[in-house]
């Protein structure tokens, strides 16, 4: 005898992704973010939704049971309000051949629109309003001149898949539907490898964002990696133009991707917004602290790096008023990347200047002639941090660390080091960098460094919310900076919560 508790899964939650750059939306996740929307929009039987990037139809088919339920007065016929919705309402593009079919098994209750076993009963063909076409990429110089994909990894036989999605792979994305649409809302692919070093790959999620805005909807909503805040790697124009954007109504984030995307790791979290064509000002947003929801009302632009909490907000503004050292920051003092113009892969000597290289190979020897000392460091003394002091953490949910004893370096006078190092501070004398290294080492400190902090790499620019004191001595501690900024008790147990204690 079958129990009266008996649990039919939603199969869309049971769906193992294809790769972590396409990522299969939750259920839950799509009517989160299908709740941002305004509740008289599903009581509107002309207002037209398209996903441009489907992978399994679940906002399309999420928007389907809202317009179901929402038009049943307007239409009370059950088949006529169906056939209207999913002839008239719904659209998508798949990304590829088999999440098209995924798509519409999901919205048809069929993988060919046109079958007998299809809910709608008006379709013609076997697409119906779920597209897929084989499109190629437009090669110029070696890269497409749509998204960027390198020719050398993307030219490809056609029984693989060529990742040129349609709806950014045209001058006008209008011309796919030939229509006008009323709300845009899905999840992207996240990026494409670009034949980089290793395993590197270039963000991807912004071009479609961009080409979103331009079909002009009334809203538009996606999900998207948050590494955007802070810029890098083609994305500094996108960062400037959301937080700029002023009809970015809602911004909900998360620094655990996991909270998203069940098993899904993505560097620096996850986030999804709401913009509203014909609405402005400032923007809604919201984090989640130890698994309460915290929203504020700001301007996203007040910064130059989007600040993800809100609690760290009022800290960074008074850290700043303080204006030490005449509003010098230490973002201006930490050296760029090759301080000595020695790479990462430069092969140890066996005689000359006394050089650092990683970590496992210690201090070794490099050709005097193969230094350039363009910055005066050379003969000072000189505290070296890495440039990826938290690699391999991409939750930062958790407690963050950075810089410790067993990370840093102090090179004495006459020492240099390979990229694999930044100059963090130079000084004529050790006590001077000790105490500067105080100051890196404390909580206070690292939490200003933590937001401006997306990936495990940390460069200069990182630097951007930490006054430099110019005058280093003695040793700094968190009940010093404390009172100097003026930080209260509960801004303190914030910041307590977030940053790691240093290891010995």
């Amino acid at each position: 005898m079958l129990s009266n508790h008996n649990y039919n899964p939603d199969v869309l939650t049971c769906l193992a992704n294809l790769s972590s750059d396409e990522v299969f939306t939750p259920p839950q996740l799509a009517n989160q973010m299908l709740d941002l929307l305004p509740k008289a929009i599903w009581n509107d039987k002309n207002t037209r939704f398209l996903d441009p990037f489907c992978k399994t139809g679940v906002f399309l088919r999420e928007i389907a049971k809202r317009l179901d339920v929402g038009l049943e007065k307007i239409i009370p016929g059950r088949q006529e309000r169906i056939n209207h919705i999913l002839q008239n309402q719904i659209f998508g593009i798949a990304i590829t051949e088999l999440t098209a079919l995924l798509s519409r098994r999901s919205v048809y209750c069929s993988k060919t629109a046109n079958s007998k076993y299809s809910i709608c009963d008006k379709f013609s063909d076997v697409i119906g309003n779920i597209l897929f076409d084989r499109i190629e990429h437009s090669w110029q110089r070696g890269r497409c001149k749509f998204c960027g994909a390198s020719q050398l990894e993307y030219d490809r036989v056609s029984e693989m898949e060529s990742h040129a999605y349609h709806f950014l792979h045209t001058d006008n994305p209008e011309k796919v539907f030939k229509m006008k649409f009323d709300v845009i809302v899905g999840n992207p692919p996240y990026q494409l490898n670009d034949s980089g070093h290793g395993r590197s790959a270039s963000p991807i999620y912004h071009l479609f964002v961009q080409q979103a805005k331009k079909l002009k909807p009334r809203y538009l909503s996606m999900v998207i990696p948050a590494r955007w805040y802070a810029g890098g790697k083609g994305l500094d124009e996108f960062r400037n133009e959301m937080l700029t954007d002023e009809r970015l109504r809602k911004l909900i984030d998360f620094e655990n991707s996991g909270e998203v995307f069940p098993g899904v790791d993505i560097a620096g979290g996850i986030c999804y917004f709401l913009w509203e064509r014909d609405l402005r000002g400032n923007c809604e947003v919201t984090n989640f602290y130890n698994q309460e929801r915290v929203t504020s009302i700001r301007k996203l632009n007040e910064f130059d790096i989007f600040i993800r909490h809100s609690r760290a907000v009022p800290i960074i503004r008074k850290v700043l008023a303080y204006k030490e050292n005449g509003g010098k920051l230490l973002s201006e003092v930490i050296s760029s990347r090759k301080p000595f113009s020695l790479p990462t892969n430069y092969v140890p000597k066996n005689s000359g200047i006394p050089c650092w290289f990683i970590q496992k190979i210690g201090l070794k020897f490099a050709f005097k002639s193969d230094i350039k000392d363009e910055n005066n460091l050379l003969n000072k003394w000189k505290l070296l941090i890495p440039p990826a002091p938290i690699a391999g953490q991409t939750n930062f949910s958790k407690p963050v660390g950075f810089y410790y004893d067993g990370n840093t370096r102090i090179a004495k006078p006459g020492e240099c080091c390979t990229e694999s190092w930044l100059v963090a501070c130079a000084f004529s004398t050790q006590s001077q960098v000790m105490a500067f290294r105080s100051y890196l080492f404390t909580k206070t400190v690292r939490f200003l460094l933590l937001q401006a902090v997306i990936s495990q790499h940390v460069t200069k620019q990182n630097f951007c919310f930490v006054p430099d004191l110019g005058k280093y001595e003695g040793e700094y501690t968190d009940e010093i900076l404390i009172k100097r900024w003026g930080i209260t008790k509960s801004e303190w147990e914030f910041i307590d919560s977030k940053i790691a204690a240093v290891l010995s």
